[in-house]
């Protein structure tokens, strides 16, 4: 009878439950298609971010682009309309961005990030420490420049105004709070103050782009100047002190040299404030997930590195050995054939080599078995912008070339070879592109510290000889008692065995370890990711030479004269000074990205 109850009562308390649930199925069809209050307006909170973030970067987008359009109408104003607009009105304005981007940059640096949850996720991927340490170089040749600019216009007090002094003493405090900034802060995905975050940021990001803008008009006012001293063209407009000439100082003389040694870094210095603003405007608002979180990067090791290393220190080396004959020879009298022979032949046998190197990259990329990186990367995205679109000032000024050479003497030794480096510049740019980035979207390999120093394909084979002799002394009988001879052999030999299982055998671990270092980061990489490695090194030097050359002035495509006369010198001038700079900054940028190819393959 107890049988029975029991089953009916859990017979009862079945369709108790079914009853409670079919209730509960019914309620929640009714909460479901009857949506509540909470419901109905708090379902779509993620669609309203996402739009809102969306308004926020179109908002502030469209302030940078006014400020940009207006900046430019100064400065194209200044170049085309001297008396209206002068250099001095371009400054005061540029000044007046400067004081409103350091207003932002405080009110950011004192008040936003001080918020709680202002900086709840940072992104691992902006800033990294070759963007960083470049920033930090570029800014202290800059404020440097601005010094020797001081001191310039200290020894022209006579013939300048003394508010030219104001002007460097604004740009050196700009870099320097800016420089604070970016170091700080330019992982930040800002949580708080949304829309005033990205505005501050687009406002510092025009006024940079504008003050490279500027940068690069002043690199025409100095190769206008250097054309001047050989009587080829006039002054340039808007340059109110062409008139003002250097007293026969030696103080004079030393700010003079400098300010022109270190004027190209300020461009550079401009590029890389805006590449990193632009990755932290990204940023705003933007909630990293766990399972995107950083994984451990493999350290920049040069060890197994020798073929690469090898070929690219000695172009390293014999490409500052052309520009030393190159600088020598321009500083004391007209440049000779010779010379820009030895410069275009040197580009003809370096440009192919790297050409070939980055083709191989790119083909052993599509061999490997690395998965591809698919995740949302706002730094890499600007990678690859910036890479594409830098690359396009020297293309443009290799297709001018090339039109402007096939169209007049193509048969000249100095014309064939100036043909022969145009076109090998820019298949070298198109490959080295093309290797780059399918480098930054693979996925990295990071070697397992805990990994043993032969690599993680050696096999445990059992025992080793040293634990297998071990094995066998302690299983070997103990010797019947009263057999004192047998018992001294015994002693000695357990004595022996002691001292080499506590010494030698560390000791040849210890030196299995040291000799295996090698091994263990080189020995164990497979063919593919030495290869790799190698060619990137390679292109790592290689790009370096290529942009110390036209960063110091070393510029024969302004000095070749057959350009110069196919287009006009005004044309060709403008060219060249736009293509130049970002010459400049695409080897600098492809420094950085294979660097990252290096380190994550």
């Amino acid at each position: 009878m107890a049988g029975k109850e029991a089953t009916r009562q859990r017979h009862l308390n079945q369709d108790t439950d079914g009853e409670e649930s079919a209730s509960v199925q019914a309620e929640a069809w009714k909460i479901r298609y009857e949506k509540s209050w909470l419901h109905r307006h708090c379902s779509s909170l993620l669609h309203k971010d996402k739009q809102a973030r969306k308004a926020g970067q179109l908002f502030s987008g469209l302030l940078a682009m006014n400020v940009v359009f207006l900046g430019c109408a100064f400065i194209s104003s200044m170049l085309f309309n001297k008396v209206a607009i002068t250099l001095r009105d371009v400054r005061i304005f540029l000044s007046i961005l400067k004081l409103l981007s350091l207003c932002w940059i405080f009110y950011y640096l004192l008040c936003t990030s001080r918020k709680p949850h202002a900086v709840l996720y940072r992104d691992s991927h902006a800033g990294p420490v070759w963007v960083q340490g470049s920033l930090v170089l570029f800014g202290a040749c800059t404020i440097l420049l601005h010094v020797f600019k001081i001191g310039y216009i200290i020894s022209h007090i006579y013939c300048k105004s003394s508010l030219e002094i104001l002007f460097p003493c604004i740009e050196i405090f700009f870099i320097c709070i800016q420089t604070y900034l970016l170091w700080h802060h330019s992982k930040d995905c800002t949580q708080v103050q949304h829309n005033l975050t990205r505005c501050g940021l687009m406002l510092t990001m025009a006024t940079d782009f504008l003050l490279w803008l500027l940068a690069v008009t002043n690199d025409s006012v100095h190769r206008e100047i250097e054309s001047a001293l050989k009587g080829l063209v006039q002054n340039f407009p808007g340059n109110e002190s062409s008139s003002c000439i250097c007293p026969n100082t030696t103080a004079c003389l030393v700010f003079q040299k400098g300010y022109v040694l270190l004027y190209p870094f300020s461009p550079e210095y401009c590029l890389i404030g805006s590449s990193m603003l632009y990755v932290m405007w990204k940023n705003v608002g933007r909630r990293i997930p766990p399972h995107h979180a950083t994984h451990a990067k493999p350290n920049f090791k040069l060890r197994g590195v020798i073929y690469g290393l090898v070929l690219g220190i000695s172009t390293l080396f014999v490409g500052i050995c052309i520009f030393m004959t190159y600088q020598i020879q321009a500083t004391s009298s007209t440049l000779s054939q010779e010379v820009l022979v030895l410069y275009y032949s040197y580009y003809i046998a370096l440009l192919p080599m790297m050409t070939v190197g980055a083709v191989g990259g790119t083909v052993i990329h599509g061999l490997e078995e690395r998965e591809l990186d698919t995740l949302k990367n706002p730094t890499r995205s600007l990678d690859v912008i910036l890479l594409m679109g830098a690359a396009l000032g020297q293309i443009g000024i290799s297709y001018f070339s090339i039109v402007a050479i096939v169209a007049t003497n193509p048969g000249d030794l100095l014309n064939r070879l100036s043909l022969t480096y145009a076109v090998s510049l820019i298949i070298q740019h198109i490959t080295q592109n093309i290797f780059i980035i399918e480098g930054l979207h693979r996925q990295p390999l990071v070697e397992d510290p805990d990994a043993s120093p032969a690599g993680p394909h050696t096999q445990h084979s059992g025992p080793s000889s040293e634990e297998t002799a071990m094995s066998h002394i302690s299983q070997e009988p103990t010797p019947p008692p009263g057999n004192k001879q047998t018992e001294a052999k015994e002693g000695e030999k357990r004595e022996d065995c002691d001292q080499r299982r506590v010494y030698p055998l560390e000791i040849r671990q210890e030196l299995r370890r040291v000799s295996h270092a090698y091994s263990h980061t080189y020995g164990r990489l497979n063919w593919k990711r030495k290869a790799l490695k190698e060619i990137s090194i390679f292109l790592v030097l290689c790009n370096i030479i290529l942009w110390i050359m036209p960063t110091f002035g070393m510029h024969p495509t302004f000095e070749n004269g057959l350009e110069k006369s196919f287009y006009g010198y005004s044309t060709w001038f403008a060219i060249v000074n736009f293509g130049l700079p970002l010459g400049v900054f695409y080897r600098m940028h492809s420094v950085g990205g294979l660097l990252e190819v290096y380190v994550s393959s």
